[in-house]
């Protein structure tokens, strides 16, 4: 049984380490990153590396390799991806599952401010700090290039390109992140209001916890709505469940 799983995730290659670890169905896994990390993190089985094309390359990628289970579990705000895999999978008929971890929910403590995007994040930013600590990825950052009087720490695991803003500074670093460093961070670089996707998981959640901890505002991008009709669970063991009930 060949599944393809459209990873990049923690999700993704522990998905592919169950499936590799358990040979008796008869798997053949492989696992497609976007190509956006240099040096990404490489699950167990076969990977390719890139784009396919839209939902009509990912298709005939699906027809072509002869794909009997497709597994979602791209970032939660990777959204043209998880459209075009939806689209793939109705033109195919192959089967499609979404594999999402939960977002995050604030606890009491919390100063969270919500946003739809990160345009509108970047509109509510001036009236919450000056000293910002923006952990929404280096692909973002043109949203709040036009902010000059706000300085900014960035943290991505890649160099950010251009355009960003003016008073920047750029943290190269990739979690799993812990609490007593981020309340480090926090404090030596004079945070007053952090920035951040909801992506949910442990990995970079600590920063959460510090900022509650110091009564910071957390300004948090909501995730886009996945396609319509497409099937999701939140953990590696579920999709395996799933992709057993998956007979070619």
């Amino acid at each position: 049984m060949h599944v393809l799983i459209l990873g990049g995730t923690a999700e993704a290659r522990d998905l592919a380490g169950l499936l590799a670890a358990d040979p008796a169905p008869g798997w053949r896994v492989t696992s497609s990153l976007a190509g956006r990390v240099s040096t990404p993190r490489l699950p167990p089985g076969a990977v390719r590396v890139g784009g396919f094309g839209g939902a009509e390359g990912l298709a005939a990628w699906l027809t072509g390799h002869r794909v009997d289970a497709l597994v979602d579990a791209t970032h939660p705000f990777a959204a043209a991806m998880s459209l075009h895999a939806a689209e793939a999978a109705a033109r195919t008929g192959v089967p499609l599952l979404a594999l999402r971890r939960p977002g995050w929910t604030p606890a009491p403590g919390d100063v969270w401010h919500d946003a739809g995007s990160l345009t509108e994040a970047a509109g509510l930013l001036p009236s919450l700090g000056r000293r910002v600590f923006l952990t929404t990825g280096r692909m973002g950052l043109a949203a709040f290039a036009a902010l000059d009087e706000l300085w900014f720490l960035v943290r991505s695991v890649e160099p950010p390109g251009e355009p960003a803003p003016s008073r920047t500074e750029v943290l190269l670093d990739r979690g799993p992140f812990t609490l007593a460093g981020e309340r480090g961070l926090l404090r030596r670089h004079r945070i007053d209001v952090v920035v951040t996707k909801d992506s949910g998981g442990a990995a970079t959640a600590p920063k959460l916890l510090a900022a509650r901890e110091a009564r910071l505002p957390v300004l948090v991008v909501r995730r886009p709505p996945p396609p319509e009709g497409v099937r999701t669970v939140t953990t590696p063991e579920q999709a395996r469940s799933w992709l057993a009930h998956c007979t070619p």
